[in-house]
């Protein structure tokens, strides 16, 4: 059987890698195997936190949501059960928005939340 060389293909597919793992500390921007196998964690990796962003978001928004539904009297629960009662629709995103910049709109809201309850 002939030998292949694999001269031109091999080397492209080399420098494609090794673009990829520029910056990385050590061999794994230099050798070829060692970034390789950097290189593909770095993706598996990209790829799962492109998902867990929106976790850690909606975390910090509910979070945000809680702090600011305590300095009115109200739990986290109990403000997402009053405002559902009271028939507002407004996502965490927009309601933790308010919690930081608008604390009077944050604080009608949460009246109008302790209303429904208490009704």
């Amino acid at each position: 059987m002939a030998r292949v060389k694999g001269g031109f293909v091999t080397r492209r597919r080399h420098k494609k890698i090794l673009k990829l793992a520029k910056g990385y500390f050590g061999s794994k921007h230099r050798i070829f195997k060692t970034a390789n196998a950097q290189v593909m964690k770095s993706l598996l990796y990209a790829y799962r936190d492109r998902r867990q962003k929106k976790r850690d978001f909606r975390k910090l928004w509910i979070t945000r949501i809680n702090a600011a539904a305590r300095l009115n009297g109200l739990s986290y629960s109990k403000l997402m059960f009053g405002l559902k009662n009271s028939g507002i629709t407004i996502n965490r995103k927009m309601l933790a928005d308010l919690a930081v910049n608008d604390s009077a709109a944050f604080a009608q809201l949460a009246t109008a939340a302790k209303a429904k309850l208490n009704a």
